[in-house]
């Protein structure tokens, strides 16, 4: 079977977490500078598969989470996520990244949510500057667990920053446990988003099914849907979706260590991709499902996508992106001239 290298690929990647984006490696070094431990889950027991279709399952992802996050303590550590985040994906022929991150999780140790978002835009800016690494643009994210006047003060703060390129805040997302929550109250941050031009980009359909993507179709009015598999278990949900244009950040890796599915086999990515829906792969949470941005598409291949459908998946991540211009159209251009190179036999 000829099959052509998919980290040589050139894509764009668009969902991924701030903390869960870390190397274990990084996480276990910065536990260990801060005098901090661990749970067992990212020592030895790493990576980690969790049974999510009950709270506790979720509650066992949050903890674990929660616990990596704890270890990120000033600036310099914030930098370092950015930093590797950009060359690992860069490695992988990312060439664009929209990191997504809740500075409220860090403020405390910078000094405030304005200086936490400022040290993760500034790194990002420098470290897009820098031979093979990825560029970098910034989604301000509200959490689903906290209040919706929160959403409203972070989606004011990202629109601060909004802006074109690496460096910049150029979207807004709502993410964490879409059980918990009502999607409707989200409504009012989303606007102040969208009225600035940011690309509105809230999680449903991973956790919950197709009324719960209908409702954020609805009341926020997202460009793009991280997850959004479930949309397949409603042709309506699906066919809506389609129309919208509202492209799917689709990330096999987490939905099969979160339990949504069982077996790689069962990611609707082909029945998205054939009912016309614009998909980029994702790896959501690297630190956690041990799997980053290739490993997608090689799922996709083991899904029996060809090389010439792995293409159009990364034309359809640089398309749903807020890649500059000349960022996606040399990455077009790539692509083009990696289906044209020989392939491998194996």
């Amino acid at each position: 079977m000829s099959e052509r290298d998919t980290a040589a690929l050139p894509k764009a990647h668009l969902h991924l977490h701030f903390t869960g984006s870390m190397r274990v490696e990084t996480v276990r070094e910065m536990a260990r500078a801060h005098g901090l431990r661990l749970p067992s889950a990212l020592e030895a027991d790493w990576p980690v598969t969790f049974e999510t279709r009950d709270e506790r399952g979720w509650f066992r992802f949050q903890s674990l989470y929660d616990a990596a996050r704890h270890c990120v303590r000033g600036e310099a550590d914030m930098r370092r996520i950015v930093r590797e985040a950009a060359l690992d994906d860069g490695a992988e022929g990312s060439r664009w990244l929209e990191l997504q991150v809740d500075p409220t999780s860090y403020a405390p140790f910078v000094g405030g949510i304005t200086p936490a978002i400022e040290i993760v835009l500034d790194e990002a800016a420098e470290i897009s500057r820098e031979a093979g690494a990825a560029q970098v643009g910034i989604i301000v994210a509200a959490s689903r667990m906290r209040h919706e006047l929160e959403a409203r003060t972070l989606a004011r703060l990202a629109v601060r920053y909004a802006g074109e390129g690496a460096g910049a805040v150029v979207g807004f997302g709502l993410s964490n446990d879409e059980r918990r929550g009502e999607t409707e109250a989200f409504a009012p941050a989303f606007a102040i988003a969208r009225r600035a031009g940011l690309a509105l980009v809230p999680h449903a359909g991973e956790l919950l099914g197709p009324d719960a993507v209908d409702r954020t179709l609805t009341s926020l009015v997202p460009d793009r849907l991280g997850h959004g598999v479930r949309s397949v278990e409603d042709p309506r949900t699906l066919d809506r979706l389609v129309a919208d244009g509202v492209a799917l950040e689709v990330c096999p890796g987490s939905n099969i260590s979160l339990g949504v599915y069982d077996e790689i086999e069962e990611v609707p990515l082909r029945r998205l991709v054939d009912a016309g829906a614009t998909v980029a792969l994702g790896a959501d949470d690297p630190l956690i499902f041990g799997s980053r941005l290739q490993a997608q598409y090689e799922v996709a291949r083991l899904l029996e996508f060809s090389d010439a459908e792995l293409a159009e998946l990364a034309r359809g991540s640089l398309r749903a992106s807020r890649a500059p211009a000349e960022v996606r159209d040399t990455a077009y251009a790539d692509i083009d001239a990696w289906l044209g190179e020989e392939a491998t036999v194996g």
